[in-house]
């Protein structure tokens, strides 16, 4: 792919990635506020932080402060205090804020994605996750993948649980493997 190739490749992101940012002015919510809900519906127990969130949005502190202050508000989401570290508070999903996600405008591009042909959805998903897995990089920014690709995931653990995150020496059920977690390092 020469310049004026990829000149139009960026170019291409940057609309559709316009086109996202406009309907995710709906029921209420600006898009960070949708994308914070996400975040939360996909982190793992110890990546539902406002610092976590804060990283993974790669937005400032206060901002993400003013966005959970929304959401809260909204009844959306509502902290919880962490019961090993009393001065730590993890951030959870409503049974209201689980509902709004039925609602998620994300949804038509995820229905746009899914008509196209298979082939054609694994080379795009193949590419994006390059893609962003490289400018992650270059801004120096956590991957957030999932735990089961991670380098400290164990599994079926000696201790008779599914799971073990070595890192966190913390065990690990079905559901948390298939998470995304803030201190995921990709294995080799």
């Amino acid at each position: 792919m020469d310049k004026k190739d990829t000149g139009r490749t960026a170019v291409l992101l940057e609309r559709v990635g316009r086109l996202i940012n406009q309907e995710a002015h709906a029921d209420g919510l600006q898009p960070v506020q949708w994308e914070a809900l996400r975040y939360l519906d996909r982190a793992n127990r110890f990546s539902r932080t406002a610092a976590a969130l804060t990283a993974y949005l790669g937005l400032t502190k206060g901002t993400v402060s003013q966005t959970l202050k929304a959401l809260e508000g909204k009844a959306l989401i509502r902290k919880q205090q962490d019961k090993k570290d009393r001065r730590s508070n993890h951030l959870v999903l409503t049974a209201r804020g689980r509902r709004q996600l039925d609602r998620d405008p994300l949804a038509a591009t995820a229905s746009a994605l899914d008509s196209l042909p298979k082939p054609t959805q694994r080379a795009l998903a193949a590419g994006l996750s390059e893609f962003l897995n490289s400018r992650l990089d270059a801004q120096q920014r956590q991957p957030f993948g999932q735990c089961s690709d991670c380098q400290y995931f164990a599994r079926k653990h000696q201790d008779g649980n599914p799971h073990y995150c070595q890192l966190l020496k913390e065990r690990l059920n079905a559901a948390d493997s298939k998470a995304i977690c803030f201190e995921q390092r990709p294995a080799d």
